[in-house]
């Protein structure tokens, strides 16, 4: 019985070496830079997922900052070099362009702004624009999450706060609440429901067996776009206005930018993804760092209130108040 579990353990050790070197062989004298691709199918994905960004110091230590891997179902070359990454951006479909796993491009669709290169990028980068460009962040956005977020923290006093947790919510909600603003109350948090397996699947292996968070993930995203349906035929059907994203996107069909439904609902989903991460982290960060340093807290108090002061108590802030938080800003730019 020994004998047999010691050959047993020598003829799984021989399995497991020769795939390694299969899957490493099988992506070499390709003219790609450096690195190890893993198991097949699965790559390295589980380091990474398990060690983020340790995973990355290691292989920028051992192979430099650029180097192939097999992250999510996918061979992959990853670059942390900013100069080749400012290329790559600055010279898009020129050989080179930024890619995405399967499983985000699945779940947030091929269709968004993020997974489109070249003319099809500036189509739909014109149609976006006058949603979240300059003068619609100034003029639109900006005294609309202010006011969502004084209501939305409005009754924490008193109370412990998961901040993770809060800020979450937070991005999401501020997000989705310029998307969609009639129906907001009612269907906010089951669509936030289903966003979340969303979120989870674009970071997973594209395996589509129930169970997974890819296929739970692609569910979800088939339960939205029917959520997304039943809104638009709604709204269609009273005839009324509205004034949110949504119905920017819906009425663009009369222009050059005009989307079709696949494209309108797929810009949903990367708007709401684009915060979804990016701001709730960035945010966390900031209450961290100020956590850490009292006077910087102080500071930061100290130049809100000062707007404050100068407002009456429901008016929002305005862009020239935005300017003015020099040292906002700059608390800002070391979170990113």
């Amino acid at each position: 019985m020994t004998v047999l579990v010691f050959w047993g353990l020598i003829l799984a050790f021989c399995i497991s070496f020769a795939l390694l070197k299969w899957s490493d062989l099988k992506y070499r004298g390709k003219g790609l830079p450096p690195g190890t691709m893993g198991w097949p199918i699965f790559g390295e994905t589980v380091d990474f997922l398990k060690y983020g960004p340790d995973f990355m110091k290691k292989k920028r230590a051992k192979f430099g900052s650029v180097f192939k891997t097999h992250l999510l179902g996918c061979p992959t070359v990853i670059s942390l070099n900013q100069e080749l990454n400012r290329y790559v951006l600055m010279n898009e479909g020129k050989g080179l362009v930024p890619g995405y796993p399967k499983s985000m491009l699945d779940v947030m669709g091929k269709t968004n702004i993020a997974a489109v290169h070249g003319s099809a990028h500036k189509f739909i980068r014109g149609a976006l624009l006058t949603l979240i460009g300059p003068e619609a962040i100034r003029d639109q956005l900006l005294p609309e999450i202010d006011k969502f977020m004084r209501n939305f923290i409005n009754n924490w006093d008193g109370k412990t706060i998961d901040i993770q947790e809060k800020a979450i919510e937070m991005a999401f909600y501020a997000a989705f609440r310029q998307i969609i603003k009639a129906e907001y109350d009612l269907i906010c948090k089951a669509f936030k429901a289903e966003f979340d397996k969303v979120a989870t699947a674009s970071l997973s292996l594209p395996i589509n067996i129930p169970g997974t968070n890819y296929y739970e993930g692609l569910q979800a995203r088939k339960k939205i776009h029917i959520l997304l349906k039943q809104i638009m035929e709604k709204r269609s059907a009273s005839g009324k206005t509205h004034d949110d994203m949504f119905a920017e996107l819906i009425g663009n069909e009369k222009s050059r930018y005009h989307l079709s439904e696949e494209q309108i609902f797929d810009q949903i989903f990367a708007i709401l993804y684009s915060g979804y991460e990016t701001v709730s982290v960035t945010s966390m960060m900031a209450i961290k760092f100020l956590h850490d340093h009292p006077k910087a807290l102080q500071e930061l108090r100290e130049e809100h209130l000062a707007i404050r002061e100068r407002k009456k108590p429901e008016e929002p802030i305005d862009w020239n108040d935005y300017k003015s938080m020099s040292f906002t800003r700059a608390v800002s730019k070391i979170e990113i």
